[in-house]
């Protein structure tokens, strides 16, 4: 990425690993909603050029000789923070989980990490009324992960139809068109006027962040999930303070806490209790890799989940 809204490849040699790391033959890598931002500048903070692609899977390649948790040609997904649009990458062997008999496009270890964590750090307890808000790829991985805690409402909002097809087939009890009906008048209607115990806003936009609080019960949990960058975000903060919610802030940066979701993400999908089956409905060659970060910023009718096509 040589600078804002575009993406060009270049030519680099296959990278040097350690003994306690592997190469990594790249076969997929998603293209994460938080490097649209960076795409289109509004992540001002970020300097060009830049190297995006951390949602990679692939197979093993070589390994060093400290490296015992996976085997030469084994299917892994990696953990990266960067470069993963490339022939090949290099990660600690400790940083790479096993895909068994996932198909790779579907291995996309670092978002389910995402997921997961930021369900652990909600903690809906069996039996609660969940809202989730945002109804995209890390939307309905959030549902699914829910759904296996046994809620009594699981609400699922968007603007979209297709998307809100989608809720349905993951366990949705109820899924709301934000365009025709009002969410916080059915959660209402539905509590008893009492309010979700847990609420999670997945969209990265000002608005579903401000209903977060309408549909949350008086200490109740609001999970910000959301990927939020350019302008600064607002929030009723008076109202939310009184009502005395507690505020999960579902983004990580420790790489045990990556790891723990990763490594906990990975056994759910490969277990089949997780499931990714036609959620990347986008994919490109790697040539179309600047195509496949557009067409994630217009999401066409259909789209969730875009991913590029390395080898």
């Amino acid at each position: 990425m040589p600078e804002t809204g575009r993406l060009e490849l270049v030519d680099e040699p296959v990278p040097d690993m350690a003994e306690d790391e592997v190469l990594v033959r790249v076969t997929h890598c998603g293209v994460c909603a938080s490097e649209l931002d960076i795409f289109t500048g509004k992540a001002r903070h970020v300097k060009f050029p830049r190297y995006p692609g951390h949602e990679v899977s692939g197979v093993v390649e070589r390994r060093g000789r400290a490296v015992k948790n996976v085997r030469r040609d084994d299917p892994v997904a990696v953990w990266v923070t960067a470069r993963g649009f490339a022939d090949y990458v290099v990660a600690k062997g400790e940083h790479c989980f096993s895909a068994r008999s996932v198909p790779l496009e579907l291995a996309l270890g670092e978002p389910i990490a995402c997921a997961v964590n930021a369900v652990e750090l909600a903690a809906p307890a069996l039996g609660d009324d969940v809202v989730i808000i945002g109804a995209g790829f890390m939307g309905l991985l959030i549902e699914q992960l829910v759904a296996l805690r046994g809620p009594n409402e699981l609400f699922v909002a968007d603007t979209r139809p297709d998307a809100l097809e989608w809720a349905g087939r993951f366990g949705a009890t109820r899924v709301v068109n934000v365009l025709e009906e009002s969410l916080p008048d059915l959660v209402k209607k539905v509590t008893k006027k009492r309010g979700a115990d847990v609420a999670f806003e997945v969209t990265g936009q000002q608005k579903p962040l401000a209903m977060l609080g309408r549909v949350t019960r008086m200490s109740g949990t609001v999970a910000i999930a959301g990927y939020h960058q350019g302008p600064p975000r607002r929030i009723p903060l008076g109202a939310w303070n009184w009502l005395a919610f507690r505020i999960a802030n579902a983004h990580f940066r420790d790489v045990p806490t990556i790891m723990r979701g990763m490594r906990g993400g990975m056994q759910l999908l490969v277990s089949g209790r997780l499931k990714l089956d036609g959620l990347v409905t986008h994919t490109f060659p790697l040539e179309d890799v600047e195509k496949a970060f557009r067409t994630a910023l217009d999401k066409p009718e259909g789209f969730v989940k875009g991913t590029v096509h390395v080898s």
